[in-house]
């Protein structure tokens, strides 16, 4: 009986961590798409590698590349002008973009290299310059050499873009906690006195709809406001658990609840057990129907 209780229990909580998650990942996602924000994040990216916050020489001539940015015509004057900002750029394609727009003589190995010295940025000509030496002659380095230095340059803004990422998350999360009023404190409690509330819980529920699955459980305002006392502070302790449980990501809580689920599901049920002990209880040889 422990046993089930704590597994209900556990599948419940899962359940409703890994919905609370999914709907956050879809409002964030929808978000990010509306705002552009991966295409925006890039291009800040790429102006603070080329230290071109005005986005007036290096970043503008690569950003009017038909490599990089394919789909604008190449006429912007300014970030504004852009009609089309790529959320992606390929590391090769930016190292070829990038030789196309400094050299002023194609094929040319030694006026590429008075090209990379009249670049007008000291950092951006020290990179570069090292780069070139480095390949020694090698195009084909040449181009790995500035394709690393992208790379590099772009973790350390997908990085940036993964933290404000999780500032999001827990902000939408928390949001979603106080709306429903999503308490983990009480839907612990609650799941502990009644596991019986979690036993239809499957991942195929919460598949069907996030916010519909979490009606499923003890979720919910009683009565509102809320009264300001200690067991308020406890109803904020609650929300604070659950918006911290985003930031593990959906994937990481739909994994939990299916092995959860298949633990429950690899039970043998009550009614076979009690039989199977019967059974064991009997002699050998005595007849069943007697």
């Amino acid at each position: 009986m422990f046993g089930s209780t704590v597994l209900e229990v556990a599948i419940g909580l899962t359940f409703c961590y890994a919905a609370v998650a999914l709907i956050v990942s879809t409002v964030q996602e929808a978000i990010a798409s509306l705002l552009r924000l991966r295409a925006r994040t890039l291009l800040e990216g790429v102006k603070t590698m080329l230290n071109d916050p005005n986005y007036s020489a290096l970043a503008r001539a690569l950003y009017s590349h038909a490599l990089v940015n394919p789909h604008d015509d190449g006429t912007a004057a300014d970030e504004r002008a852009l009609k089309f900002k790529p959320s992606y750029i390929e590391p090769k394609l930016f190292a070829i973009a990038m030789l196309d727009t400094i050299q002023s003589l194609p094929g040319d190995w030694v006026q590429l290299g008075r090209d990379i010295d009249a670049i007008g940025d000291e950092q951006v000509r020290r990179a570069l310059h090292s780069i070139y030496q480095q390949a020694n002659g090698d195009l084909a380095r040449l181009q790995a050499g500035i394709a690393g230095w992208f790379d590099s340059a772009m973790e350390r803004v997908s990085g940036a873009y993964k933290r404000k990422s999780l500032m999001v998350s827990l902000a939408l999360s928390l949001l979603l906690a106080i709306l429903f009023n999503i308490d983990s404190i009480h839907l612990f409690r609650t799941l502990w006195q009644q596991p019986a509330l979690a036993a239809q819980l499957t991942v195929e529920a919460l598949d069907k709809g996030g916010v519909k699955a979490l009606t499923t459980l003890p979720i919910g305002w009683q009565s509102f406001p809320a009264t300001v006392d200690s067991a308020f502070a406890m109803q904020v302790a609650g929300w604070l658990l659950t918006a911290s449980t985003a930031l593990f990501g959906a994937p990481f809580w739909f994994d939990l609840l299916q092995r959860t689920v298949q633990i429950r599901g690899t039970g043998e049920k009550p009614a076979q057990q009690s039989k199977e002990k019967r059974s064991a209880a009997r002699p050998v040889g005595v007849d069943q129907n007697a």
